[in-house]
């Protein structure tokens, strides 16, 4: 690892990764039989022309908004549909932790099975397969026929993000990469500002089956701008399923990153899918005012991205996951719709910066193979999602509807030691090494 990669430094715009690709590499324990090196970048400044590039990208987070959309749909609708389809609000979390689970498993395969294959087909696949699952959805007679449907929304979730991630380095002016994949990447929080408010909302007006369907429609105009502004993206190289462990075995830094996005994406959906029955029986919020608050919860969530972008992702995930230690902790046990607004509102601020820091924790750890480690990243975020939805819902239906947050609490506070311990600590050691980007 160059000491460009060392912790504490600040967070690099993903530009400089085409460029330090030139460099011989100085990690020992990153052969590169196990982990090429970033070779798949020549096209870096020779993409399409400027404004042709920037529609593609707009295109690209239109896709990553509307499939995480579709992802966290439920979570302002598990008491609609658990009501109407005859099952509680823990089994009705089976609906987060299903596509969770499958696209947590699609991402590295979809990567990798991809091979040649002209990653603009690939994507449009994708949200063809998410559009006809939330159509499905909508129709669906029983609860087993929607899982069954939010199967194969994991399936293109995990797939449309693992491979849209680094496709901005090949559409736009090297200088403009770093705002691109920042764009791209905005489809996840405003998912959570525009989707997943308006979905709950359009379910209060119309039904959840209206917000499904609404989704599924959403996903055919997704389909039709990548239609129209993707260029052919044929692959520059082709990754191996050898890789991915070889990156794990070779990289201690991706290693802890994989490990802090688990415990962080796990501790946050063991307490956000079951945000509006937390509202409604700790906080005593009306039902009415959810999708209200959901929407000011993604608004702070933006806000939270952009001031995260631009600061180090291991301090910035340090304080993410101390902050949502004691916010999820108290939204658990105060009670009044004073003090649950004013917690939710923190809570979207402070978990806003996650993914933006949780990639730049993986640019940083493996600049020479960056597309092999967003898979990994991509993997474990989404088993995450799952894994947090089935422990909350386990805590719901278990214990009580605070048990969630306080689980939840629980992860972050681990998360918060792990970050200080692989990372953070060794910013203050005066005797660092340039290879000290590969945390322990």
């Amino acid at each position: 690892m160059t000491s460009a990669a060392a912790p504490g430094s600040p967070t690099p715009p993903p530009e400089p990764t085409a460029r330090r690709t030139t460099r011989p590499a100085s990690r020992p324990a990153s052969p590169p039989s196990a982990v090429p090196a970033a070779a798949a970048l020549p096209e870096a400044g020779g993409g399409p022309a400027p404004w042709k590039g920037w529609a593609a990208v707009c295109a690209l987070a239109l896709g990553i908004f509307c499939l995480i959309t579709s992802e966290l749909l439920p979570v302002g609708l598990l008491t609609p549909v658990g009501a109407d389809l005859g099952v509680s609000d823990g089994t009705a979390g089976l609906m987060v932790t299903v596509p969770g689970l499958i696209a947590g498993c699609c991402a590295p395969l979809v990567t990798v099975g991809a091979g040649r294959l002209d990653r603009r087909l690939v994507l449009c696949v994708l949200i063809a397969l998410m559009a006809a699952a939330n159509l499905a959805a909508a129709l669906a007679p029983n609860f087993a026929v929607v899982l069954a449907a939010r199967l194969l929304v994991g399936v293109s979730v995990g797939g449309f993000w693992a491979i849209a991630g680094g496709l901005a380095v090949r559409l736009v002016p090297a200088h403009q990469v770093g705002r691109a994949t920042a764009l791209v990447f905005g489809g996840v929080p405003t998912a959570s500002v525009l989707g997943v408010p308006a979905g709950t909302l359009l379910g209060e007006l119309g039904g959840w089956r209206a917000a499904f369907a609404a989704v599924g429609a959403l996903g055919l105009v997704t389909l039709t701008a990548l239609l129209l502004l993707l260029p052919p993206l044929l692959p520059t190289r082709h990754i191996t399923f050898p890789e991915l462990p070889a990156l794990l075995r070779a990289n201690r830094a991706v290693r802890a990153g994989v490990i802090v996005t688990f415990l962080v994406v796990t501790g946050q959906f063991a307490a956000y899918t079951f945000v509006r029955p937390i509202l409604q029986d700790v906080s005593g919020i009306d039902a009415a005012y959810v999708s209200t608050l959901l929407l000011g919860y993604g608004v702070a969530g933006v806000a939270g991205n952009f001031l995260a972008g631009t600061r180090d992702a291991y301090r910035t995930l340090l304080g993410v996951s101390s902050s949502l230690t004691v916010i999820l902790a108290l939204i658990a046990v105060l009670p009044g719709p004073v003090a649950g607004t004013t917690l939710l509102l923190a809570w979207g601020l402070a978990y806003g910066g996650v993914s933006v820091s949780v990639q730049g924790w993986m640019t940083k750890a493996s600049p020479d193979a960056p597309e092999a480690a967003s898979s990994l990243m991509v993997a474990m975020f989404n088993l995450a999602i799952a894994a947090g939805a089935l422990f909350g819902g386990l805590a719901v239906d278990g214990i009580s509807a605070p048990a969630a947050p306080l689980g939840g609490a629980t992860l972050m506070l681990v998360a918060a030691c792990t970050v200080w311990v692989t990372a953070v600590r060794r910013t203050d050691r005066p005797d660092d090494q340039p290879d000290t980007g590969h945390p322990a």
